[in-house]
Protein backbone atom coordinates (compact mmCIF):
# COMPACT_ATOMS: atom_id res chain seq x y z
CA UNK A 1 0.00 0.00 0.00
CA UNK A 2 1.64 3.44 -0.65
CA UNK A 3 2.73 5.26 2.46
CA UNK A 4 0.18 8.47 1.33
CA UNK A 5 -2.61 5.81 3.04
CA UNK A 6 -6.13 5.31 1.42
CA UNK A 7 -6.90 8.57 1.83
CA UNK A 8 -4.80 9.74 -0.89
CA UNK A 9 -6.38 7.42 -3.57
CA UNK A 10 -9.67 8.51 -2.57
CA UNK A 11 -9.30 12.57 -3.18
CA UNK A 12 -11.95 13.75 -5.52
CA UNK A 13 -9.05 15.07 -8.06
CA UNK A 14 -7.81 11.33 -8.06
CA UNK A 15 -11.47 9.85 -9.57
CA UNK A 16 -11.63 13.03 -12.06
CA UNK A 17 -7.76 12.43 -13.02
CA UNK A 18 -8.81 8.39 -13.53
CA UNK A 19 -11.79 9.54 -15.63
CA UNK A 20 -9.55 11.42 -17.88
CA UNK A 21 -6.93 8.64 -18.69
CA UNK A 22 -9.61 5.38 -18.56
CA UNK A 23 -12.06 7.29 -21.11
CA UNK A 24 -9.50 7.37 -23.88
CA UNK A 25 -8.65 4.30 -23.58
CA UNK A 26 -11.59 2.92 -23.57
CA UNK A 27 -12.76 4.26 -26.98
CA UNK A 28 -9.00 3.54 -28.21
CA UNK A 29 -9.77 -0.01 -27.29
CA UNK A 30 -13.10 -0.18 -29.34
CA UNK A 31 -11.41 1.78 -32.16
CA UNK A 32 -8.79 -1.10 -32.42
CA UNK A 33 -10.84 -3.67 -32.24
CA UNK A 34 -14.00 -2.71 -34.96
CA UNK A 35 -11.10 -0.62 -37.17
CA UNK A 36 -10.66 -1.67 -40.54
CA UNK A 37 -7.48 -1.38 -42.20
CA UNK A 38 -5.99 -2.10 -45.36
CA UNK A 39 -3.89 -5.15 -44.76
CA UNK A 40 -0.54 -4.16 -44.65
CA UNK A 41 2.24 -5.45 -47.51
CA UNK A 42 5.73 -7.46 -46.86
CA UNK A 43 7.07 -5.04 -49.05
CA UNK A 44 5.96 -2.06 -47.60
CA UNK A 45 8.42 -2.92 -44.25
CA UNK A 46 11.84 -3.03 -45.53
CA UNK A 47 11.65 -1.29 -49.20
CA UNK A 48 12.18 2.68 -49.62
CA UNK A 49 9.76 5.42 -51.43
CA UNK A 50 12.96 6.74 -53.59
CA UNK A 51 13.25 5.27 -56.88
CA UNK A 52 17.11 5.94 -56.12
CA UNK A 53 17.64 4.54 -53.01
CA UNK A 54 17.89 0.95 -52.70
CA UNK A 55 16.32 -0.79 -49.78
CA UNK A 56 19.92 -1.98 -48.74
CA UNK A 57 20.24 1.67 -47.46
CA UNK A 58 17.34 1.84 -45.26
CA UNK A 59 18.86 -1.42 -43.88
CA UNK A 60 22.16 -0.46 -43.50
CA UNK A 61 20.75 2.88 -41.70
CA UNK A 62 18.18 1.04 -39.66
CA UNK A 63 21.35 -0.93 -38.18
CA UNK A 64 23.57 1.79 -37.42
CA UNK A 65 20.56 3.59 -35.61
CA UNK A 66 19.81 0.18 -34.01
CA UNK A 67 23.33 0.22 -32.82
CA UNK A 68 23.84 4.32 -31.38
CA UNK A 69 20.37 3.74 -29.77
CA UNK A 70 21.21 0.72 -27.93
CA UNK A 71 24.97 1.91 -27.08
CA UNK A 72 22.70 5.06 -25.56
CA UNK A 73 20.43 3.07 -23.49
CA UNK A 74 23.24 0.76 -22.19
CA UNK A 75 25.15 4.61 -21.18
CA UNK A 76 21.96 5.38 -19.63
CA UNK A 77 21.44 2.02 -17.37
CA UNK A 78 25.02 1.73 -16.29
CA UNK A 79 24.79 5.18 -14.83
CA UNK A 80 21.37 5.26 -13.80
CA UNK A 81 20.53 1.26 -13.52
CA UNK A 82 17.36 2.23 -10.93
CA UNK A 83 15.45 4.60 -12.70
CA UNK A 84 15.71 3.46 -16.28
CA UNK A 85 12.52 2.59 -16.68
CA UNK A 86 10.45 5.12 -14.03
CA UNK A 87 10.25 8.28 -16.78
CA UNK A 88 8.28 8.23 -19.77
CA UNK A 89 11.28 8.82 -22.23
CA UNK A 90 13.08 5.67 -21.47
CA UNK A 91 10.47 3.86 -22.69
CA UNK A 92 9.98 5.81 -25.88
CA UNK A 93 13.62 5.31 -26.15
CA UNK A 94 13.30 1.21 -25.82
CA UNK A 95 10.29 1.42 -27.99
CA UNK A 96 12.59 3.35 -30.65
CA UNK A 97 14.98 1.05 -30.20
CA UNK A 98 13.17 -2.10 -30.10
CA UNK A 99 11.72 -0.95 -33.63
CA UNK A 100 15.06 -0.65 -35.22
CA UNK A 101 16.36 -3.64 -34.34
CA UNK A 102 12.93 -5.27 -35.36
CA UNK A 103 13.34 -2.96 -38.35
CA UNK A 104 16.77 -4.15 -39.02
CA UNK A 105 16.27 -8.02 -39.06
CA UNK A 106 12.67 -7.14 -41.06
CA UNK A 107 15.04 -5.45 -43.79
CA UNK A 108 17.24 -7.86 -44.05
CA UNK A 109 15.00 -10.95 -44.40
CA UNK A 110 13.60 -8.79 -47.41
CA UNK A 111 16.49 -8.03 -48.83
CA UNK A 112 17.86 -11.09 -49.24
CA UNK A 113 14.49 -12.31 -50.78
CA UNK A 114 14.51 -9.86 -53.14
CA UNK A 115 18.26 -10.42 -54.20
CA UNK A 116 17.13 -14.04 -54.60
CA UNK A 117 14.32 -13.12 -57.00
CA UNK A 118 16.44 -11.28 -58.84
CA UNK A 119 18.56 -14.06 -59.70
CA UNK A 120 16.09 -15.54 -61.05
CA UNK A 121 15.06 -18.30 -57.97
CA UNK A 122 11.93 -19.42 -56.98
CA UNK A 123 9.17 -17.05 -56.23
CA UNK A 124 9.07 -15.47 -52.46
CA UNK A 125 6.89 -14.93 -50.43
CA UNK A 126 8.33 -10.62 -50.97
CA UNK A 127 4.23 -9.67 -52.11
CA UNK A 128 2.64 -11.31 -49.25
CA UNK A 129 0.47 -9.53 -46.63
CA UNK A 130 3.05 -8.90 -43.46
CA UNK A 131 2.56 -11.33 -40.39
CA UNK A 132 2.36 -10.75 -36.86
CA UNK A 133 5.92 -9.23 -36.99
CA UNK A 134 5.37 -7.22 -39.92
CA UNK A 135 2.30 -5.40 -37.86
CA UNK A 136 4.14 -5.19 -35.20
CA UNK A 137 6.71 -3.16 -36.75
CA UNK A 138 4.34 -1.23 -37.66
CA UNK A 139 2.54 -0.59 -34.50
CA UNK A 140 5.67 0.09 -32.93
CA UNK A 141 6.31 2.72 -35.67
CA UNK A 142 3.53 4.78 -35.60
CA UNK A 143 3.38 4.89 -31.28
CA UNK A 144 7.32 6.10 -31.47
CA UNK A 145 6.34 8.70 -33.69
CA UNK A 146 3.72 10.47 -31.56
CA UNK A 147 6.16 9.26 -28.30
CA UNK A 148 9.07 10.55 -29.44
CA UNK A 149 7.52 14.29 -30.44
CA UNK A 150 5.93 13.96 -26.82
CA UNK A 151 8.64 13.40 -25.11
CA UNK A 152 10.86 15.98 -26.63
CA UNK A 153 8.35 18.83 -26.93
CA UNK A 154 7.66 18.18 -23.03
CA UNK A 155 11.87 18.01 -22.22
CA UNK A 156 12.87 21.22 -24.33
CA UNK A 157 9.38 22.82 -23.88
CA UNK A 158 8.39 22.46 -20.52
CA UNK A 159 10.75 20.91 -18.29
CA UNK A 160 14.22 22.05 -18.99
CA UNK A 161 12.78 25.94 -19.07
CA UNK A 162 10.33 26.00 -16.26
CA UNK A 163 10.75 23.06 -13.90
CA UNK A 164 14.21 23.55 -12.98
CA UNK A 165 13.32 22.60 -9.11
CA UNK A 166 13.50 19.20 -9.77
CA UNK A 167 16.64 16.72 -9.03
CA UNK A 168 18.21 17.17 -12.43
CA UNK A 169 21.01 17.44 -14.58
CA UNK A 170 21.51 18.11 -17.81
CA UNK A 171 24.06 16.21 -19.56
CA UNK A 172 25.66 15.19 -23.22
CA UNK A 173 23.81 11.97 -22.34
CA UNK A 174 20.33 13.34 -21.07
CA UNK A 175 20.09 15.70 -23.45
CA UNK A 176 21.18 13.30 -26.57
CA UNK A 177 18.20 11.11 -25.69
CA UNK A 178 16.12 13.61 -26.12
CA UNK A 179 16.62 14.46 -29.49
CA UNK A 180 18.54 11.16 -31.34
CA UNK A 181 15.35 9.06 -30.78
CA UNK A 182 12.74 11.69 -32.80
CA UNK A 183 15.82 12.39 -35.26
CA UNK A 184 16.36 8.55 -36.45
CA UNK A 185 13.04 7.95 -36.97
CA UNK A 186 12.44 11.25 -38.89
CA UNK A 187 15.01 9.77 -41.35
CA UNK A 188 14.11 6.27 -41.05
CA UNK A 189 10.33 8.17 -42.01
CA UNK A 190 11.90 9.99 -44.75
CA UNK A 191 13.42 6.83 -46.58
CA UNK A 192 10.83 3.61 -45.71
CA UNK A 193 7.34 3.52 -47.19
CA UNK A 194 5.20 2.78 -44.47
CA UNK A 195 1.77 3.61 -44.16
CA UNK A 196 1.14 6.16 -41.33
CA UNK A 197 -2.78 5.81 -41.07
CA UNK A 198 -4.94 7.52 -38.42
CA UNK A 199 -5.02 4.42 -36.20
CA UNK A 200 -1.38 5.24 -34.87
CA UNK A 201 -2.91 7.46 -33.12
CA UNK A 202 -5.03 5.36 -31.11
CA UNK A 203 -1.95 3.32 -30.42
CA UNK A 204 -0.07 6.56 -29.44
CA UNK A 205 -3.04 7.20 -26.78
CA UNK A 206 -2.47 3.20 -25.24
CA UNK A 207 0.71 4.21 -24.65
CA UNK A 208 0.59 6.90 -23.07
CA UNK A 209 -2.30 4.88 -20.85
CA UNK A 210 -0.15 2.23 -19.98
CA UNK A 211 2.78 4.37 -19.31
CA UNK A 212 0.63 6.71 -16.45
CA UNK A 213 -1.08 3.10 -15.27
CA UNK A 214 2.71 1.82 -14.43
CA UNK A 215 3.20 5.23 -12.72
CA UNK A 216 0.15 5.14 -10.42
CA UNK A 217 0.55 1.14 -9.51
CA UNK A 218 4.44 1.90 -8.03
CA UNK A 219 2.52 4.65 -6.32
CA UNK A 220 -0.20 2.24 -5.05
CA UNK A 221 3.20 -0.10 -4.01
CA UNK A 222 4.78 2.59 -2.02
CA UNK A 223 6.81 4.34 -4.06
CA UNK A 224 5.94 8.46 -3.17
CA UNK A 225 8.17 10.49 -5.92
CA UNK A 226 6.70 11.10 -9.17
CA UNK A 227 9.12 11.68 -12.03
CA UNK A 228 7.27 14.59 -13.68
CA UNK A 229 5.96 17.00 -10.91
CA UNK A 230 2.97 16.95 -13.19
CA UNK A 231 1.91 13.50 -12.12
CA UNK A 232 0.97 14.45 -8.88
CA UNK A 233 -2.17 13.84 -7.78
CA UNK A 234 -2.19 15.64 -4.08
CA UNK A 235 -3.12 18.99 -5.17
CA UNK A 236 -6.59 20.82 -7.10
CA UNK A 237 -5.03 21.35 -10.15
CA UNK A 238 -3.96 17.86 -10.87
CA UNK A 239 -7.07 17.10 -13.24
CA UNK A 240 -5.81 20.14 -15.16
CA UNK A 241 -2.20 18.77 -15.97
CA UNK A 242 -3.44 14.99 -16.56
CA UNK A 243 -6.15 16.81 -19.27
CA UNK A 244 -3.30 18.78 -20.58
CA UNK A 245 -1.20 15.62 -20.96
CA UNK A 246 -4.23 14.27 -22.45
CA UNK A 247 -4.62 16.95 -25.08
CA UNK A 248 -1.16 17.49 -25.76
CA UNK A 249 -0.91 13.99 -27.61
CA UNK A 250 -3.12 15.41 -30.38
CA UNK A 251 -0.62 18.39 -31.58
CA UNK A 252 2.52 15.42 -31.18
CA UNK A 253 1.11 13.50 -33.56
CA UNK A 254 0.12 15.43 -35.64
CA UNK A 255 3.26 16.88 -36.01
CA UNK A 256 4.87 13.79 -37.40
CA UNK A 257 2.16 13.35 -39.78
CA UNK A 258 3.09 16.44 -41.52
CA UNK A 259 6.45 15.21 -41.84
CA UNK A 260 4.57 12.45 -43.56
CA UNK A 261 2.46 14.49 -45.74
CA UNK A 262 5.78 16.46 -46.26
CA UNK A 263 7.66 13.17 -47.51
CA UNK A 264 4.76 11.94 -49.40
CA UNK A 265 4.90 15.59 -51.50
CA UNK A 266 8.32 14.73 -52.91
CA UNK A 267 8.05 10.73 -53.01
CA UNK A 268 9.08 9.60 -56.68
CA UNK A 269 6.53 7.81 -57.14
CA UNK A 270 2.55 7.98 -56.09
CA UNK A 271 2.24 4.31 -55.76
CA UNK A 272 5.44 4.52 -53.09
CA UNK A 273 3.87 7.78 -51.49
CA UNK A 274 2.76 6.91 -47.72
CA UNK A 275 -1.13 6.50 -46.78
CA UNK A 276 -1.80 9.18 -44.45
Amino acid sequence: MSAQGFGYWLQWQVGLCAVIITGPSIIALKYVKNSKQEPLNSVDLWSTCWKSVDPIWLLFYRAFAFLCLAKMLYDFFAIFPMFTLVFYTQWTFILVTLYFGLGTIISAHGCFVARNELKGKPKSKSQQKAGFFGNLMQIMYLTSAGASMLTDIVFWCLILPFLTSMEFEMTLLIGAMHAVNAGFLIVDTALNRLPFPSLGFVYFVLFGSLYITFQWTIHALGVDWWPYPFLELNTPWAPVCYFGLALVHIPCYWIYTLVVKAKGAFATDQSERPQV
